[in-house]
């Protein structure tokens, strides 16, 4: 029997992969060469740029050099059934696609309602739907950090939707009472052993205790999660904890952990406050999202144990999530410190990572590109700090899920020799003008995810 069931396992990789090959349309018998030249080429790690052309053979940048390629014998030396593209980038600027580490795709353009309403398939269609629209803004890779978007994640790769790349989660887990507890006020006492549907279909695992806890972890863990990510302290959008409740014990932190560095990888935790931060930097969690409401000494702990800041750039203007009642109030509290938290950041140089958790507003969504340039005016960021921060910053902290990697065959958020060719080819210079970035429709002329060009208007 356990024979069987190995080989019956092997077939199902080997179908999905065959599948996920025909669905994307690539002959794995032949190679699909695709030249981009006459760009001026931003790396996503050096200020200095360069003009050059790029070599691509399917997926991976292959060369990058000053003088133009001989297309005439590549033509000559490449096999009969190998596809050759060439690209005139016509002197614009190509840039690394952009990574946005802070994303809830179930939740992001759904309105509140649907998200506590409808059902999980339905969620995955607006989902899919949000997806394709974050690939079209030049977002080619995201962290989806709780809500259950592995089968999503799943279905981008496999081919059927078109989408960024995606690390995702899985559910996040909380604890009764947290920031993921979506029930309602009439479900308690809970019944030992019943689930409700958020937990059921994997958006949320509720889990109190260390032996919740591990098994809440190795079951997303076990259907793919790439990094896990609990909830450590009170949340604007949930009705149950306020902001300055820390959430779990230090010995549940732990639990979390062990299991995830088990399997290679981390756990990040959304956290406002110093003390809910301190106890999962002293539990080993490597990263903090948030963390509007933190101090000098906390922002120097996690400086001191090379702790990964994913902040977003909360602010009270027209680009922030809609909140209503007692939410909003604590909204407002987390906005009034977030000027003071990037503060910290530069000043202790913590590793600062950029993501947007937008959440219920599809119109949000669309500005993902504006939040991130708006961040110059009023965060007062260079230009190329922002740029490398959404490139190759977010590359490094996303290259931290280790063998848990999905994306291991060359490096994310750079163009570089043996990158992936995630790409945007942009009309304009936005190391010159980050405004650029906010209008992708206009601005953003190509974009290539994976060696596949999803859009090309250049000469429009």
């Amino acid at each position: 029997m356990k024979t069987l069931t190995i080989i019956l396992a092997s077939l199902m990789l080997l179908n999905t992969q065959l599948f996920s090959q025909e669905k994307r349309g690539i002959d794995t018998t032949s190679k699909r060469i695709t030249i981009i030249k006459n760009v001026e080429i931003f790396n996503g790690i050096s200020e200095k740029t360069i003009e050059a052309n790029i070599k691509i053979v399917d997926n991976i940048i292959e060369e990058i050099k000053i003088n133009p390629f001989n297309i005439e014998k590549i033509k000559k030396n490449k096999k009969k059934k190998d596809v050759l593209i060439v690209i005139d980038g016509q002197d614009k600027f190509l840039m690394p696609g952009l990574i946005d580490v802070h994303t809830h795709l179930l939740f992001e353009s759904a309105k509140h309602e649907q998200v506590l309403l409808s059902d999980f398939a339905m969620l995955n269609f607006i989902a899919a739907d949000a997806a394709k629209k974050q690939l079209m803004r030049g977002f080619t890779t995201v962290r989806d950090l709780g809500g259950g978007a592995l089968t999503l994640a799943n279905a981008i790769d496999l081919g059927l939707v078109i989408g960024p790349r995606v690390y995702a989660s899985g559910a996040f887990i909380s604890q009764t009472g947290g920031h993921g507890d979506f029930g309602l006020p009439t479900d308690v006492p809970r019944i030992i052993g019943e689930l409700s549907y958020p937990e059921r279909n994997g958006i949320v695992a509720i889990a109190d205790g260390t032996d919740q806890v591990l098994m809440k972890t190795r079951e997303q863990l076990r259907q793919g999660a790439t990094q896990i990510k609990l909830m450590a302290g009170g949340g604007v959008s949930s009705d149950y904890d306020p902001l300055d409740v820390t959430q779990y014990t230090p010995e549940e932190l732990k639990a979390a952990v062990s299991a995830a560095e088990n399997w290679g990888t981390y756990v990040t935790v959304h956290a406002y406050t110093p003390r809910a931060i301190e106890m999962a930097i002293e539990a080993g969690v490597k990263c903090i999202e948030h963390g509007q409401l933190v101090d000098d000494y906390t922002a120097i702990l996690m400086a001191k144990n090379n702790v990964w800041w994913s902040l977003q750039p909360f602010l009270d203007d027209k680009l922030a999530n809609p909140h209503e009642g007692e939410n909003k109030k604590k909204h407002d509290k987390v906005t009034d410190g977030t000027k003071n938290a990037y503060k910290l950041a530069k000043k202790y140089g913590v590793k600062t990572a950029w993501g947007t958790d937008t959440m219920f507003s599809a119109e949000l969504a669309a500005k993902q590109g504006a939040k991130l340039a708006n961040m110059k005016d009023s965060l007062g960021y260079k230009e190329f700090e922002l740029l490398k921060m959404a490139t190759s910053n977010n590359a490094e902290l996303l290259r931290m899920s280790g063998e848990r990697n999905p994306y291991k065959k060359g490096n994310l958020g750079e163009i570089t020799k043996g990158a992936y060719a995630d790409l945007i080819l942009v009309k304009g210079n936005p190391l010159h003008n980050i405004n650029l970035i906010a209008n992708p429709d206009k601005n953003f002329l190509l974009i290539m995810k994976d060696g596949i060009v999803y859009k090309n208007i250049l000469g429009k």
